[in-house]
Parts: C-alpha cells; structure tokens; sequence
C-alpha cells in the first residue's frame, strides 16, 4: 500500500469527485481487506453497506462463476428465469406484488418517483405530482434524487430543482400534515437515515404516516436501500413499525457487492406502470440475479437475521461503554441491528482518519456521526477488535488535544 503524497491526489483519468483515501486494496476475505503488503484492515464500511455477508463469500462466488460460464446479458427483450425467481422470492417475503429491477439504489428511487406520478395521472389526478421528504435525507445523486434529499451541497450548480419535492424537518409530523395540499402524491423516507446521521424515524410516526397516507389517498415510498435485506436486524426496516409501504425502493445489499437494486410495489401502485412506461438495459440481468437470489440463500436462512440481532446487541453495549471512557471524543451510540453510529464531540472525520491508523475502516455520516456498517455475518471477536481500535483511536485524538479541551 502507498501512502505517498501523490497517491492522495486524484488520479489523472478519473473525474476527481471523491476525496479517496491513501490506500488501495487487492484482496479481501469475510470482514477483512488486505492491502499491497499483505496488511490486513477491519473492514466496518463494508461498501458502504453492500457487502452483508463481507468479501469474497465463497456461496456468492460460486453462484457468479457458475452463471458466467453460461451467460451474461440477453435484456429485457427476453424473459430471465432468475429474474422472475428473484422477484417471486421478494414478493412472497415484503409486502409487494411487483419488482422492477434496476442496477442501483439511485434508478429504483427514480422508478419509485415515476411510479407515485404515475398511480395518480392514471386516477384521473395528474396534478397529484409533488413527493413530501425530509431534511437530511439522501436518495441518490441524479437530478431528480438531489432535488428529493434537497441538500444545498448536492444541488448547487446543477441548474433549476428538479420540481415535485416539498421537504420538512427530520420526523416532524405535524410538518408533513402541514405540507399536504392538492398536489400531493406521497410521502417518501428512510425508515432509519443513513447518509444523514444514523437518525431512527420512531415506528409510531411511520405508523402516523401510513395512516396519513390512508387519509389522503397519498402513497408511501420508503428508501430502504440502506436499511434493507437484514441490516437494521429484520429483512426491511419497515417490519419494526408493523406498517407496509406502498412502493419502496432497495439496493446496496440486496447484491452483497454485484450492483443490484430494485423497486418494489403493491398492485395496486403499480397498476399505471404498462408496457413502454419504464425500462433499463442492464437492469436484472442474469449475472446479478444469480448473485442476488444467493444472497436471499444467506440472509433468509433460519437464524441470520438472529445473529445480526446478536451482533448489534453486543456491539450496542460495547459501543456504550466506549462513549463512557472518551466523553471528549464520543457523546452517544445511534442505530438499529447493524446500521450502528457514534455521534462524535470531536469532528468525526478526525475520528475515520484516527481508526484507519488502527486499521479500522468505517465511514462519516451527518450530523458529526461515525457509522459502523460490518457484514451481518461478523463475529463476536471482530466486533472485540472494531471496539479495541476506536478505544486507541480515541485515546491518540485526546492526547492530541489542547489541554484546556482535555
């Protein structure tokens, strides 16, 4: 691994939109990577909670090979047996009737978003356009999803908004009842936020939510990109508020690292999306729908989703004790199963650059929040060192502060 000055620049070639980190990785196995010298890393990013069974599971490899020695792409001209399988297997475990596949997190949102449009202007309401989301939300990164999180960071420099998203303050209810008017459609959430700090929407006001979709005639779409396929601890986050969603969109785990993503709906959302209303060329093709329905192999066997519990159990407890011993670092554990976050006193990109010397990889999240992203498959003795390499790094960042903040 180099850690030259000149690896922390961006490469020549590459459009120089992410500031990466001083290191490149050649292999990896279950919840470690290894760099050029054989180093080994702790690996709590887990690509961003993609990789939910960690790196080179040897059921998903032999899925991938064996489908790849047969063949890779023919389109949706055609019918993909493993497609359908995927989709009767997500159906008959979620609330849905229809999956649309896609190849990430970014085109299932978008598909969500023509779906909502799509129910109403086939109701005989096509004004019914506009989507209610939440501060701090992040839904992906094409024009229309920046317009949905409605971040000013995201948005700046891209032209007008895209119109048809209203947007209130993180889990306020009395907001969204506020901003329903005419134009409404639906309403769309991270049951728990990601990107946005590790921020639990309580289930009594998503079940406040469902209800007021009830209400309205509105639907709701939930993000479950980052919180699905096990890792809040239930197949999808929305379980732990005994609701069901209209549309929700998924990605991320779904694929255990293969780039996979889909939409998920009712019949009855779903009912206007007729032949010729959306598409995708790569979407569902037959080397992710291998991998994917190997990963439902994994995830829904008997006592996965029980470990995951587990895991985030000992971790929750670990993590506490941690915020005890560095309050000058750490202030409070957040989050559900495996989607876990430290929110930070001292800035937490201080804290990813200190763990990373301990060979600790995670990533920063909003609001001064640390995530902690393992596979879902980790063991007890990882979770011993994950805690064991933030103690050190906490305890390097205290020895370097000032000494009237220690």
């Amino acid at each position: 691994m180099s850690h030259s000055a000149a690896s922390t620049q961006p490469h020549a070639s590459i459009l120089p939109t992410y500031a990466r980190a001083p290191m490149t990785f050649v292999r990896g196995e279950g919840a470690y990577l290894y760099d050029e010298s054989g180093a080994d890393y702790l690996d709590f990013t887990a690509g961003i909670a993609v990789n939910v069974v960690g790196h080179a599971h040897p059921y998903l490899i032999e899925a991938l090979t064996e489908q790849a020695q047969k063949l890779w792409h023919t389109s949706n001209l055609v019918r993909i047996p493993n497609q359908e399988r995927l989709a009767d297997r997500l159906v008959a475990s979620t609330f849905a009737d229809k999956v649309f596949f896609t190849n990430s997190g970014a085109e299932a949102i978008e598909c969500a978003i023509k779906m909502t449009r799509k129910y109403h202007a086939t109701n005989g309401a096509p004004e019914r356009y506009r989507i209610i989301t939440f501060e701090g939300a992040f839904h992906g990164r094409t024009l229309a999803t920046i317009a949905a999180g409605g971040q000013a960071k995201y948005l700046e420099g891209f032209g007008p908004k895209v119109e048809g998203f209203d947007q209130v303050p993180f889990a306020d209810f009395d907001a969204v009842k506020k901003m329903i008017g005419p134009e409404t459609a639906g309403i769309m959430v991270e049951p728990l936020q990601g990107e946005g700090g590790v921020r639990t929407i309580e289930p009594a006001i998503m079940r406040s939510l469902r209800s007021l979709c009830d209400e309205h005639g509105l639907l709701l779409v939930l993000d479950e990109i980052q919180t699905g396929v096990g890792r809040t601890g239930r197949f999808f986050a929305y379980e732990h508020a005994g609701i069901a969603p209209d549309i929700m969109a998924i990605a991320k785990g779904i694929g255990g690292g293969f780039p996979v993503g889909a939409c998920l709906a009712t019949d009855t959302a779903a009912a206007g999306m007729t032949l010729g209303t959306h598409g995708t060329t790569f979407g569902g093709n037959p080397l992710a729908m291998a991998v994917a329905n190997a990963v439902l192999d994994l995830v829904l066997a008997e006592d996965f989703l029980d470990h995951v519990n587990q895991m985030s159990l000992l971790a929750k407890q670990k993590l506490a004790g941690l915020v005890d011993s560095h309050p000058r670092v750490f202030k409070a554990v957040r989050g559900e199963g495996l989607l876990l976050g430290l929110e930070c006193v001292a800035p937490n990109t201080d804290v990813v650059a200190a763990a990373r010397t301990q060979h600790l990889l995670m990533p920063a999240a909003g609001d001064n929040v640390v995530r902690l992203l393992p596979p879902l498959n980790i063991k007890p003795e990882d979770i011993d060192r994950a805690v064991e390499a933030l103690d050190q790094a906490a305890s390097a960042l205290e020895a370097a502060m000032p000494a009237e903040a220690k």
